[in-house]
């Protein structure tokens, strides 16, 4: 609870701050406390709009931050490694659409089997991947696997000139 010289201190200070106020010399004093209070009531609406014009500044910043860490998060990456017979693949992209399923995809087009997979998707989707080759002696070139997953990943990659031409387009193709 407040106590009674609390409650003095302040109702001290606030007449104080409304004696500070700059006051119109006029015949009545009644008038005079009026457009004093008026004054103060107008003072305290331009503080307000100035408070809100940098809360709706700040929010702008934030939103901007915010945006730029989303950018830098979605960044796309892939890493592809040789480690003897073994490929170690790192996908780091945003999340969305069936990004697990079409790597699989890519790695089952390129004749690899893959032998060990980490997949997360918490932030953005992360995958690390040890794959071998089904032939070994099918000669792959790491770019090779790093463009098949780049457009699995994001298929807008795909060259114009370039057709799904594995992906059967009628009943009578896929037997």
């Amino acid at each position: 609870m407040v106590s009674t010289l609390q409650k003095r201190f302040d109702s001290r200070n606030k007449l104080r701050l409304v004696r500070s106020l700059p006051t119109y010399e006029s015949s009545g004093r009644q008038t005079c406390v009026f457009w004093n209070a008026v004054l103060f009531i107008h003072k305290l609406k331009l503080k307000l709009e100035a408070i809100e014009r940098e809360y709706s500044n700040l929010l702008d910043m934030k939103r901007e931050y915010l945006n730029s860490i989303k950018q830098f998060h979605s960044s796309k990456e892939v890493k592809v490694e040789k480690n003897g017979e073994e490929f170690r693949v790192k996908v780091r992209c945003e999340k969305g659409g069936d990004r697990l399923v079409s790597v699989l995809e890519a790695f089952e087009k390129m004749g690899l089997n893959v032998v060990e997979a980490r997949v997360s998707c918490t932030e953005c989707f992360c995958m690390e991947a040890i794959a071998v080759a089904e032939d070994h002696h099918q000669l792959l070139n790491l770019s090779d696997i790093t463009d098949a997953i780049n457009v699995a990943i994001d298929p807008k990659l795909l060259a114009p000139n370039q057709h799904h031409n594995d992906i059967p387009h009628n009943d009578a193709q896929l037997y």
